[in-house]
């Protein structure tokens, strides 16, 4: 297809129910974008972010409160193809981006965490160009399966419950912050959007990666295999980070230290 108009209308229109309302829904209950905001749109080439940016102007020509919205590609050491295939992607979509280079794919190829390394620095990068571009936050294109994949992983692999939060305060660059506007859209209604558009994005394109896929795949595998059993679970696994019964948890972190079951032990009881 790959006609703007149609491209656009699509959001707003045939999947207005799985995607747009959703990504309205994230911005509401998160109070991601205020008034006077300026925000940049960062743009890593894969459809996740592709389809956050054209939410994103959809939402600036619709919004009752006036924001500003950039976008920034960081070319991170793509290859010719790959940089000309999310220029061509930026001309398609009508996307006024700026484009800057950085190393980060050599700095990180002998390293024993690549992936977690590579997020760190892409991070950095980011936060610094946009504060130089007058920006206070920046909007990544994380989707509901990266919020529960991460949820699992930690649980699984780290001993721990974390999930990925929908915004956060950034430590090193004081005044930005981190928004991630998809956090309810479904990988599966992404890729349904781009296939019902004839679009065509490149996916992480680090040779490092594509040698070492990790644990993420496995997480997203067994998700899928838990789907057959019962639809919800996933919707169940992200709603389990909202209704967390500190009563019924042996530990819990906070920023004033460990409480375990001990301490809070004088005010726990059994429900009758």
């Amino acid at each position: 297809m790959n006609n703007l108009e149609e491209i656009e209308r699509s959001i707003i229109k045939k999947f207005r129910s799985k995607i747009y309302r959703k990504f309205i829904r994230a911005v509401k209950d998160f109070e991601l974008i205020s008034e006077g905001d300026s925000i940049c749109c960062c743009i890593s080439g894969g459809k996740d972010s592709f389809l956050l940016a054209k939410c994103m102007q959809e939402l600036k020509i619709h919004s009752k409160y006036k924001f500003a919205l950039k976008f920034l590609v960081m070319d991170p050491g793509y290859s010719e193809e790959h940089l000309n295939k999310i220029k061509k992607n930026l001309d398609i979509l009508n996307i006024d981006a700026t484009i800057f280079k950085s190393n980060i794919f050599d700095e990180i190829k002998d390293s024993s965490s690549p992936c977690y390394l590579c997020a760190r620095k892409r991070r950095g990068n980011l936060y610094a160009t946009a504060k130089e571009m007058g920006c206070n936050k920046i909007a990544l294109g994380h989707h509901f399966d990266d919020v529960i994949e991460t949820i699992l992983l930690n649980v699984l692999y780290a001993g721990c419950y974390k999930t990925m939060m929908p915004k956060l305060k950034s430590k090193n660059f004081a005044g930005m912050e981190l928004i991630r506007p998809m956090y309810y859209i479904k990988e599966d209604d992404i890729k349904s959007w781009v296939r019902y558009n004839n679009l065509g994005f490149i996916d992480c394109a680090c040779g490092v990666t594509k040698k070492n896929l990790g644990k993420r795949l496995e997480v997203k595998n067994l998700i899928k295999e838990f789907r057959k059993t019962y639809d919800n679970i996933d919707i169940n696994i992200l709603n389990s980070s909202k209704n967390v019964y500190i009563d019924s948890i042996l530990s819990y972190k906070d920023k004033d230290g460990i409480h375990d079951v001990l301490s809070d032990y004088e005010d726990i009881y059994e429900e009758e």
